[in-house]
């Protein structure tokens, strides 16, 4: 029996493909015959060589493929390789609208719909939402919402065969490598931008009502690095595959959040909804976390978080200061059986300095709080626990303060 691999007209055609300076051989994107280019145009990116191509081959290195060499391993005609090289450069442009970066990653994306109104609507919403922070700065979330809602509402003329692309490259020594690739009906895209706004929204008593859903926002939220460029991890590709496509985040973002908290960096409004966000979108998710304060919610963590903003709030009332949270925020959001006792009985004397309305209302709070928590307080959270005790907490006091002036607030966007 003789293998295929074996039969005498198949080594003729490769000997003959071999000895041919042009052979003619299949393109791999149009599928039809072809003599292929040798090298592909280059297309330059952000942090890539002069001459970094999107299809490019090592040669000469021992292990060239089937000894094939240049384009000849992935053989594309030209008229192919003009259209996708030429449509590259053209959205690689400076004064492009339909790119954007990340990190060492830069994002292309387009759609098929014809109409210059979508377009523009399109590339000023990305590029607001996934830009940096120098990016139309006024450009609110709230406009952005609306921008996509008229998306994906039907307001704005699209039909359902308009499609959105996104492609994501990144520089690998002389190469350009393609890290991320998806295509949609727009409206689908729409949707998920939407479901974003959805997930990341959360109770906001701030008079500026700065955007907070913006991917820059999010990432240097949850990083130790001081500028986003220096951050080397995959998270913002990541973050930006769940917003693209409506899955769940990833879970460095919920770590390295909480990794800032641990550090005594603020619980700003962005780094609460991104918690809200993770632990939504979780499939094991039992209680959707509201946007804010849930008094019918009954989680340990989320109660022990609301427990300690109580605790807070007392303190700085009678004294001034709040050195509780200072001291025991950290290690209560992980082991609260090990630090209630003792704030709580810091807080009677607290409470004791405080008018009387006051102390009932504390007294009470208290109370209604524990008695949700049941016979015993968790001696341990679980990391998502962890989670929504901050969102406890968050939450609770921006009940306390969402009637206040703005000088009053808890919580600042500072980093």
């Amino acid at each position: 029996m003789e293998i295929i691999a074996e039969k005498k007209e198949l080594i003729r055609l490769d000997n003959d493909l071999q000895q041919s300076s042009d052979p003619e051989m299949t393109c791999l994107i149009t599928g039809e015959p072809c003599h292929p280019v040798e090298l592909t145009a280059a297309t330059m990116i952000p942090d890539s060589k002069s001459n970094a191509k999107i299809v490019s081959f090592q040669t000469s290195q021992g292990y060239d493929s089937y000894g094939k060499s240049k384009c000849y391993n992935a053989p594309i005609s030209p008229e192919a390789e003009f259209k996708f090289s030429t449509a590259l450069l053209h959205l690689l442009r400076p004064d492009s609208k339909n790119k954007f970066s990340i990190s060492n990653r830069t994002f292309l994306f387009w759609s098929s719909c014809t109409s210059a109104e979508t377009q523009d609507v399109l590339e000023q919403g990305l590029l607001s939402l996934f830009g940096s922070r120098d990016v139309s700065p006024d450009y609110g979330i709230e406009k952005i919402r609306r921008l996509f809602n008229s998306i994906y509402s039907g307001q704005l003329n699209i039909s359902d065969n308009d499609r959105f692309y996104i492609l994501g490259l990144s520089a690998n020594a002389a190469r350009i490598a393609v890290s991320y690739w998806d295509e949609m009906p727009l409206k689908d895209f729409a949707k998920n931008i939407l479901q974003h706004f959805e997930d990341m929204e959360i109770v906001d008593t701030r008079l500026d009502k700065k955007p907070y859903s913006g991917l820059y926002s999010i990432v240097v939220s949850c990083i130790s690095e001081e500028k986003v460029s220096d951050c080397k991890s995959k998270m913002p590709e990541l973050i930006t595959k769940s917003i693209f496509s409506g899955t769940p985040y990833p879970t460095n973002m919920f770590l390295g959040c909480i990794n800032r908290l641990r550090a005594s960096k603020p619980l700003t409004i962005t780094r609460a909804a991104i918690l809200k966000a993770y632990l939504n979108r979780r499939k094991d998710n039992q209680q959707k976390i509201t946007t804010m304060l849930n008094p019918e919610n009954t989680n340990p963590g989320y109660l022990s978080g609301r427990l300690f903003a109580v605790i807070d709030k007392a303190q700085r009332q009678a004294n001034g200061i709040q050195s509780i949270r200072e001291r025991y925020l950290n290690s209560a959001s992980a082991k609260p059986a090990a630090i209630f006792p003792t704030i709580l009985k810091l807080s009677h004397h607290h409470r004791d300095k405080l008018s009387k309305g006051s102390a009932i209302y504390y007294d009470k709070l208290i109370q209604e709080i524990m008695d949700q928590m049941g016979d015993s307080m968790p001696s341990m959270l679980s990391l998502e626990d962890q989670g929504r005790f901050f969102l406890g907490y968050y939450h609770q006091m921006q009940d306390f303060y969402k009637s206040n002036k703005s000088d009053d607030l808890e919580f600042t966007e500072n980093k």
